[in-house]
């Protein structure tokens, strides 16, 4: 089989790491993929955003015979790049566009949320400055504010007062730092507890959860710092017992699955639960219709199962045929940033230790904002690299990862040094 991944990304070059390994598999193609993914794929330059990119990308997977395309970010399958392949008889993993509303509209998700009884935050919906003011009049702070639309996982606001809510809401809604995506919001009680990353694959009508995870939101150690696309995750989530499982499945997952089919918005592809776990249980803080990232990173390393067999059951309506083999060892991922991330910060610095850091054992370098120059690896985006490391236990796992950090360098790299915390504490 030909393959083609969408993306160029940690998430991308884990998904191409993962596609290499099935037997079924014969080339990878990836757009427009990075310095690390080139190494195991060919690079295609066409980038998500780019006029005319489903139709480029169509005509490429025409001409070059792909067998099947994965799209790794939100963006493509928000706009509707899976209908669009299939009407043009090509095969390609991810929802639908109806479908991907869950992650494309955070009102949306919210009330979808309400109308089938999936525990999650009270909230309120604003769709003007105004009107988001009168909504903090009889608030208990501190508060949640979440921009409606896309904003690459920064478009959520933990405020500790009615200033901060005030400042988030201006900047969002008259500032628009995030575009539309911020033209509207969901104002939401701020619940306390372990955040939590479930993700499973689904076919319209039955699903398969994969292991689960926890991701670093927070620039900085001790949760501090504004909120990024996520600084590093560790799988298994420690809260994740069998029995609060049990719950995630039916309290959340059968009926999202079961109240998009009654909708009319039959979901296949990976649906992704941002929970939170307290006292009460789990409840949904969000929904993400595409892979994690950097849970990602930390997820199919474990997955023992070929990748492509599983895509396909879900394509073909036969998940239920299907059963799942995990490692049993663990896996933490640290990320490598740009000095200033997620604010500016520069591009173009040369990566050293790279390879003295992949010679060690358990260790994985996933590639996400670099690019290849001559024999140089240099720095291209915010989130440079994801570090994973597999070990017998948590605590293991993050030992290494931090050995191999140890061996890389590129100026300002700036990483969280407490990916873990939560588990190694307990």
């Amino acid at each position: 089989m030909k393959i083609l991944v969408v993306g160029s990304g940690g998430r991308e070059h884990t998904l191409c790491w993962k596609l290499s390994q099935s037997p079924k598999v014969e080339k990878i193609y990836c757009a427009p993929g990075n310095g690390g993914i080139g190494e195991i794929a060919e690079c295609v330059d066409i980038k998500v955003g780019q006029e005319d990119y489903f139709l480029r990308l169509a005509k490429f997977c025409l001409k070059e015979k792909i067998d099947l395309t994965f799209v790794g970010p939100e963006v493509p399958l928000c706009e509707g790049m899976v209908d669009y392949f299939q009407s043009q008889g090509l095969a390609c993993f991810g929802p639908k566009k109806e479908a991907a509303r869950l992650e494309r509209s955070k009102i949306f998700a919210k009330e979808f949320m309400r109308r089938h009884n999936i525990p999650t935050a009270d909230f309120e919906v604003a769709r003007s400055f105004k009107e988001a003011k009168d909504c903090l009049r009889n608030k208990n702070f501190p508060i949640v504010v979440k921009a409606d639309g896309l904003a690459a996982g920064k478009g959520v606001v933990i405020c500790q007062d009615r200033n901060e809510a005030i400042v988030a809401l201006e900047n969002m809604m008259v500032g628009e730092v995030f575009g539309q995506a911020g033209s509207a919001v969901v104002i939401e009680e701020c619940l306390e507890g372990e955040e939590v990353s479930v993700l499973a694959f689904c076919d319209g009508r039955d699903f398969i959860p994969m292991v689960s995870s926890q991701d670093h939101k927070r620039a900085c150690d001790q949760d501090k710092g504004p909120n990024t696309g996520g600084m590093g995750a560790y799988s298994p989530a420690r809260v994740i017992t069998g029995q609060l499982q049990k719950r995630i499945e039916e309290e959340i997952l059968m009926p999202t699955i079961s109240g998009m089919q009654k909708e009319g918005r039959e979901y296949r592809g990976i649906i992704y639960l941002g929970l939170m776990i307290n006292r009460d249980g789990p409840k949904l803080l969000e929904y993400n219709v595409r892979f994690g990232d950097p849970e990602t990173q930390v997820v199919l390393p474990r997955l023992k199962s070929d990748l492509i067999e599983v895509a396909l059951a879900c394509i073909e309506g036969n998940l239920s045929k299907i059963s799942l083999e995990w490692e049993s060892r663990t896996s933490a991922c640290v990320v490598l940033a740009s000095g200033g991330y997620p604010g500016e910060y520069r591009k173009g610095l040369e990566i050293s230790g790279l390879k003295e850091a992949a010679k060690l054992k358990d260790i994985l370098i996933f590639h996400a904002g670099t690019k290849r120059e001559g024999e140089k690896i240099i720095t291209s985006g915010g989130r440079v690299l994801g570090v994973t490391a597999s070990g017998e236990t948590i605590k293991e796992a993050i030992d290494n990862s931090y050995q191999a950090v140890a061996k890389i360098n590129f100026d300002k790299m700036h990483y969280r040094k407490d990916i873990g915390w939560r588990a190694i504490k307990a």
